[in-house]
């Protein structure tokens, strides 16, 4: 039986790991007696995190119990009487991949004007498809960290700093891992996934560049990583039941316009090629957290930047929505974040 986990408070209570299955949750904590017969060896009190450290054992645990609590529906409860948190609070780790899906990249080249001296249209964009071909063929992945304490709920605010005049989206198929990993070959890497879900990887696109040192580069951590720039589930959806991680549809509405509309697919480094890639330079761990690249549609496309009072709302297949408001916060707020 499919389920999923997921991190949960009610009534101002303390955050609890739950099971779901369909629209009901069962606390860990309720069912732990059952859990521990069944030869579970987590806490009563254990977080998401904590069940990652086994994922093996404490996976094998949990699909024995999914359907007896399902039938039963003993402690079972209903999503709506819950607050929604990020399903691992929090991972030690989190990785983000840039310039990841063919068209994103395209497109941008045409909005930018970035290419040859000369080329434009349909000349610029030939060349620019060109250029991601043999990337893709003979080409890295591009990834760099960004702080967990970006991590915000699926339904809780982004805070807009008055630092940004240029707020964006990014829609990102979340990878979670579930064992140690170093130097993973790409032909076993989705073996050290423990699971799928879903990242909106908010950055700060005028302040990705430093223009007071410009060899200084990109400034990955003012772009990316004030407070509730990455809002983080609703759930963690085992990857034993998503079939093809390259073959999910990816969409996010701004006001109830469709701004990004794209498949997994179009990826240029898929989720095995990203992970061998990662662990060939730095430890991986149970919990971390890898965010894939967004498709094609972002702010930047659109010249339409986040501002107050904006509503997104994102989905991808079998994981989940995401709905987050937007909220401008003054300078103080944001110099005291």
């Amino acid at each position: 039986m499919k389920f999923s986990l997921g991190t949960f408070s009610q009534d101002d209570g303390g955050r609890f790991a739950a099971l779901c299955v369909g629209e009901y949750a069962f606390a860990l904590r309720s069912v732990h007696a059952d859990a521990v017969r069944s030869g579970a060896r987590w806490s009563k009190e254990a977080s998401v995190l904590d069940l990652l450290q086994d994922w093996d054992r404490n996976l094998a645990v949990l699909r024995e119990m999914a359907e007896p609590l399902a039938a039963q529906q003993a402690g079972a409860i209903h999503m709506s009487r819950l607050r929604v948190h990020p399903p691992v609070d929090l991972p030690r780790q989190v990785l983000c991949t840039g310039a990841n899906y063919r068209k994103h990249v395209v497109d941008l080249t045409l909005d930018m004007g970035v290419g040859p001296q000369g080329l434009q249209g349909g000349a610029l964009r030939k060349w620019a498809e060109d250029m991601m071909d043999e990337r893709a063929a003979h080409g890295e992945p591009y990834a760099f960290p960004k702080l967990p304490s970006s991590i915000t709920g699926p339904f809780d605010p982004v805070l807009l700093p008055a630092t940004t005049e240029k707020p964006d989206w990014e829609l990102e198929l979340a990878v979670v891992i579930g064992r140690p990993a170093r130097n993973v070959r790409r032909e076993e890497a989705l073996d050290y996934v423990a699971g799928y879900s879903i990242v909106n990887d908010v950055s700060a696109r005028d302040l990705i560049a430093r223009t007071d040192y410009k060899m200084l580069g990109t400034d990955w951590l003012r772009s990316k990583s004030p407070p509730s720039f990455m809002p983080f589930g609703p759930a963690l959806v085992p990857a034993c039941f998503v079939r093809d991680p390259q073959s999910l549809r990816i969409t996010l509405k701004l006001n109830g316009q469709t701004m990004q509309d794209e498949s997994t697919g179009d990826m240029l480094f898929d989720v095995a090629r990203q992970i061998e890639y990662i662990t060939s330079h730095v430890q991986l761990w149970p919990g971390d957290l890898i965010a894939t690249g967004s498709p094609a549609g972002n702010g930047t496309h659109y010249n339409r930047f986040l501002r107050d009072g904006d509503v997104m709302e994102a989905e991808i297949e079998g994981l989940g929505r995401q709905r987050n408001a937007c909220v401008r916060t003054p300078r103080s707020d944001s110099s005291a974040a």
